[in-house]
């Protein structure tokens, strides 16, 4: 299953996919000497800028190749870091139909792969982040999240967790790491302050015409509805929020740690998501994973029919 969706990812897609040429575009930008923020769908902190340069530097043959092949593997570490987080053997049942279930019956698994979108860069990164985090070392942890956040932002809201936990210097790590990596990388492009003047700025209007008709955030899909944009707004705000308070209380809640940091990080996850813009959802990805290697907990969320009723509208098809 896996392999043939990456030879099918290879003959439909050329840079690895649409997601990743802009970045790949991005760096070929820079090298030339341009400013990689004059695609205003280029929405990564300088330091992606830098570490999409290889993929710059590649045969276009070689990288429409090696991606795809990137990203199947990436998933599938991603998957054996959320088993380890809760001690499933890598040889179990729930491990080889678990990655074939997320393969073939959950749409984001092949979107994410033909698009070669980032966000597995957080999908590998945030089960790795908690099985280190379970086994004591949060400093290793956060340096993950951390270089994640430096290939682009989305496990920014992690922080909170190491907030919860009160793991400091884990949290200095976390947000040190991705600040000085885009930091340095800036000096280097011929527009330092690129993110903070274009980017910013267009991520907090969010009324990109293109990027709306992929977002799956509250502000973007209840004006469809007929609500207006500022309730909206109003009311993904208020539904976050309570997804970050119901975060804490998982996190001072009973259960084995492991399952805390899942269900705690599942929470902080959906609760941004419900805000981001843009809000895709491929991001399902990130949380899915952690929480359906769960199930061998008699108290897991993955064993409860409502989490199963909400993947739904993920089948393909």
């Amino acid at each position: 299953m896996l392999g043939a969706l990456t030879v099918h990812t290879v003959l439909v897609t050329s840079d690895g996919g649409m997601d990743n040429a802009i970045v790949v575009d991005a760096a070929r930008t820079w090298l030339a000497g341009g400013s990689p923020y004059d695609d205003r769908h280029f929405l990564y902190f300088p330091s992606a800028v830098v570490a999409a340069a290889p993929q710059a530097l590649l045969p276009r043959p070689v990288l429409d190749v090696a991606v795809p092949v990137a990203v199947v593997a990436a998933l599938a570490l991603g998957w054996a870091c959320a088993l380890r987080l809760h001690r499933v053997p890598l040889r179990s049942r729930l491990a080889a139909l678990g990655l074939l279930g997320l393969a073939a019956g959950f749409a984001p698994f092949g979107q994410l792969v033909r698009l070669g979108n980032w966000t597995v860069t957080a999908v590998l990164a945030l089960p790795l982040c908690l099985l280190l985090a379970s086994r004591g070392r949060w400093v290793a942890a956060g340096a993950v999240i951390g270089v994640a956040v430096a290939l682009k932002p989305l496990l920014a809201p992690m922080a909170l967790l190491f907030l919860f936990a009160r793991r400091w210097r884990a949290l200095a790590v976390l947000v040190l790491v991705p600040a000085a990596a885009s930091v340095t990388a800036a000096l280097f492009l011929p527009d330092p302050t690129g993110f903070l003047t274009r980017t910013l700025p267009f991520l907090v209007r969010g009324d990109d015409a293109f990027l709306r008709l992929y977002e799956a955030s509250p502000a973007a899909v209840l004006p469809r509805l007929g609500v207006p944009e500022a309730l909206a707004v109003l009311l993904g705000l208020l539904a976050a929020a309570a997804g970050v308070v119901c975060a804490y209380l998982r996190w001072r809640g009973p259960g084995p740690t492991p399952l805390r940091l899942a269900e705690t990080s599942a929470a902080l996850m959906l609760s941004a998501f419900l805000v981001s813009r843009p809000s895709y959802n491929h991001y399902l990805l990130v949380v899915l994973p952690p929480l359906l290697a769960g199930l061998p907990y008699a108290g897991a969320v993955a064993r409860r029919p409502w989490f199963w009723l909400a993947l739904v509208p993920q089948l393909p098809g």
